[in-house]
């Protein structure tokens, strides 16, 4: 069953406003000391972001062929947002790597699943991880080429995320149940990451503020619109039912995903830049999202 119009102002709110407060929290806690934050970015995006994925995919169940449609609007969305911000970005003569994946990749996970099955009910889970699926993959795969060049496909294959992306998959469609010995300790591992990734992104933002500003409400206007524009565009060409267009054009609207901050760090791409974008897009989502819920329902 649907939710009414306050509960889902209620839950946008409850869901986006502690993010908002563990990033504060590490914002003044840089403010106080002196942070290295580079082993819990390693840490985060090596172990505790993989045990986040693959218990959320391998806990799930899902029959992929109900979702073939939305999954290839899911990949208009996604790359066709590239494609329409592309030229935007060049002829503001802005920095593709460090603007343009913030653009593609939103805030899927800790932000979409909930939002969707919320707004949708719980029906709309499977629908809501098939988004998450394609939306994370092809972070993992083609944003991080886009950031470091000289990375080889087969070199992405490796990287715990996208191992994990594709085991927690594989386990999920085998129908066996994740030992709760084996789910417990994983669950707590993927627990650690969203917290620790906005902690280290107040502490990045105290280093360093958010002196550029301007481009961080741009990205805030640009990201769900572009998103927007391609699922507008593509709902004549899929055979998508109501529901599953709906739930597309909610996706489509979502703000950057802090995962974005974190590729960022670890690949020396701006991460203050792209600190700004991801906050600044997250607080506009507050605005954004509720828009764009009253139209989709």
């Amino acid at each position: 069953m649907a939710a009414t119009s306050f509960e889902l102002v209620e839950r946008i709110f409850l869901t986006v406003f502690p993010l908002f407060v563990i990033v504060l929290t590490g914002y003044l806690y840089g403010r106080r000391r002196e942070a290295d934050i580079e082993f819990a970015n390693r840490a985060n995006m090596d172990l505790f972001v993989p045990a986040l994925i693959f218990h959320s995919l391998a806990t799930q169940a899902f029959p992929l062929s109900q979702y073939q449609e939305l999954a290839v609007g899911a990949l208009i969305v996604v790359l066709g947002s590239g494609l329409v911000c592309y030229p935007i970005i060049r002829a503001l003569k802005l920095n593709t790597q460090t603007f343009l994946p913030p653009m593609m990749f939103s805030n899927s996970g800790n932000l979409g699943l909930p939002l969707i099955v919320l707004a949708f009910g719980e029906q709309a889970l499977p629908a809501a991880v098939i988004l998450f699926i394609i939306e994370n993959t092809l972070h993992m795969s083609l944003g991080i080429s886009m950031i470091d060049r000289r990375s080889h496909p087969l070199q992405l294959l490796k990287m715990p995320m996208i191992v994990a992306t594709f085991a927690g998959v594989g386990w999920s469609l085998s129908g066996i149940t994740l030992p709760k010995a084996v789910a417990l300790p994983i669950d707590l591992l993927g627990q650690i990451s969203i917290p620790l990734m906005l902690f280290t992104l107040g502490i990045r933002i105290a280093q360093v503020g958010l002196g550029r500003w301007r481009q961080g409400v741009l990205g805030a206007i640009l990201c769900p619109l572009s998103g927007i524009v391609c699922a507008l565009a593509c709902k004549p060409w899929l055979n998508l039912s109501d529901e599953q267009f709906s739930i597309l054009l909610v996706f489509s609207a979502l703000p950057p995903a802090v995962l974005n901050y974190m590729v960022a760090e670890r690949y020396h791409q701006e991460p203050q830049q792209v600190a700004s974008i991801v906050l600044i897009g997250n607080m506009a989502s507050l605005v954004i999202i509720p828009a764009v819920l009253a139209f989709a329902l």
